[in-house]
């Protein structure tokens, strides 16, 4: 046996040392301590479905499918249901569906599974869409649930989605990405499991917190398959499973997926001024269809920049867009503003003062027949080529329409009875003392003489049967104290003129 030499054997010794060596020596309390290893206590248990495809050794190469990505990120616990496997028969027995729905999808899913793992959340949430609306942002349900999260509008106010006359960021993809996934997490918070948060997404946290106390009060078990909920609710996380099973083994369900490029299919670009939609299309040589996929919330033909400082452009076109605008030198961005109405008005009177015709404000500001406008109102006429101004942000942010009735009201004589004074009859009839006083040109103090003809202006309904008292949805009220137009109908019932009493 050959002895070692010298510097051989204290080569080896060092590399020894080495290999003994914690990363953390440096934080090492002392040089004498041992390390003792950690062995877990108790009996083994075999892993879970869901842990088998998050292995504990990352991958040194980024996935170049999308899908790959999200399957690595599965981190959710499988519901074992009859109804998940009801549920993935439906689905793959559709495949021009599936495909539908994940060609619609290709656009919006990079981001979200990236905000998915920016906030360490399980990437099985980033099918939720396929179940909530298809991953259509225009969708809205019965119940006036919109978006591709499907916000209703209360729930929608309080995680700060801006709902007015010009957008609606229900709909909007970054700001209701943002909204959906603060609101899982502070779901998951409250209870602890992602099935019983996402019954709670789909049902209510109210409704999901009563159904554990009554299972709690039972002596039952408070599990999302233990507890009793609607049908919609019940078939829900069954949905999403069916749904991640068919993308973790497109095969096994005979399912093909479409190539998702794991890349940004869009990219957000500054709007500086307001905008017409249509020019920054031709701006970003895309199409009208296209620009607006990608911006849903926006319900107008015009972008205000006080409200929507951002667009979302396809990633290949926000240079050529910005290269664009850069030497766009025709001064005017904008063809449209916002005139916040003074008065309540007419359509016509309202279309007058602005220069359009009143078929063209009807139809820009989505005004239906037999209506009047509010006062304060903000409606979208034309912008003028000397304006400079752009929309400020207090208007952008909350404009709103409000709407009215327009009231048609007939003329209409009636005989006063014994004992009956200007303040019986206006009761008896649902107006107002002083406006009838007006009409027939007395003081208010005025006596009446039984069989004395009382002229009165009364919704048509009203004054076919003037010996019932009107119903309080059908009262005339005068211009001149509640500023609402009335149109007036000869007694053959067809309205004549508007007048402004």
């Amino acid at each position: 046996m050959k002895l070692l030499s010298p510097l051989l054997l204290s080569s080896l010794l060092w590399l020894a040392g080495c290999a003994t060596v914690s990363p953390d020596a440096t934080n090492a309390p002392s040089s004498s301590s041992s390390h003792t290893p950690d062995y877990p206590s108790g009996s083994l248990s075999p892993i879970k479905r869901a842990q088998a495809h998050s292995p504990g050794v990352a991958s040194l190469s980024a996935p170049a499918d999308l899908w790959e990505r999200i399957r690595r990120g599965f981190a959710m616990p499988d519901l074992e249901h009859e109804l998940v496997q009801d549920r993935e028969e439906w689905y793959s027995s559709r495949p021009d569906y599936i495909l539908r729905m994940t060609e619609r999808s290709s656009k919006y899913l990079f981001h979200i599974v990236e905000e998915l793992e920016r906030r360490g959340m399980p990437t099985e949430l980033a099918l939720l869409p396929y179940i909530e609306s298809a991953f259509n942002p225009q969708a809205v349900s019965s119940a006036k649930a919109a978006g591709m999260w499907q916000f209703m509008p209360a729930t929608g106010t309080y995680f700060d989605l801006k709902q007015n006359v010009f957008r609606d960021d229900r709909r909007d993809v970054l700001a209701s990405t943002r909204a959906a996934l603060d609101y899982l997490q502070k779901l998951h918070g409250m209870f602890g499991d992602w099935h019983l948060a996402l019954a709670a997404y789909n049902w209510g946290e109210g409704s999901v917190s009563r159904a554990i106390a009554r299972n709690r009060k039972a002596g039952l078990g408070i599990s999302y398959a233990e507890l009793n909920m609607p049908a919609e609710t019940r078939m829900y996380v069954p949905k999403l499973q069916a749904v991640k099973n068919i993308v973790n083994s497109p095969q096994t369900f005979r399912t093909e997926l479409p190539l998702i490029e794991n890349h940004p299919y869009f990219q957000a670009v500054d709007v500086a001024r307001d905008i017409d939609v249509e020019l920054v299309a031709k701006l970003a040589d895309v199409s009208v269809s296209d620009f607006r996929a990608l911006n849903p919330s926006l319900s107008k033909p015009v972008i205000f920049a006080a409200g929507i400082p951002q667009i979302l452009l396809p990633w290949d076109n926000a240079k050529v867009f910005q290269r664009n605008l850069d030497a766009y030198d025709k001064g005017q961005y904008s063809s449209w503003t916002v005139w916040t109405v003074p008065s309540t008005l007419t359509v016509a009177d309202a279309a007058q003062r602005t220069g359009m015709s009143e078929q063209g404000l009807r139809s820009i500001n989505n005004i239906p027949p037999r209506m009047v406008i509010k006062a304060g109102s903000a409606l979208m006429v034309p912008r003028s080529a000397s304006m400079l101004t752009d929309v400020s942000s207090h208007v952008a942010d909350n404009g709103h329409l409000a709407l009215a009735p327009e009231i048609v009201t007939r003329r209409t004589t009636v005989k006063a009875k014994k004992r009956d004074t200007l303040a019986s009859l206006a009761q008896r009839y649902g107006v107002s003392t002083a406006n009838l006083a007006d009409w027939n040109d007395i003081k208010v103090s005025a006596a009446l003489r039984a069989g004395q003809d009382v002229v009165m202006f009364l919704p048509l309904r009203a004054a076919a049967a003037p010996s019932s008292r009107p119903r309080a949805g059908h009262v005339a009220i005068s211009a001149r104290s509640n500023k609402v137009p009335v149109r007036t109908a000869p007694k053959g019932g067809t309205p004549s003129k508007v007048k402004k009493r």
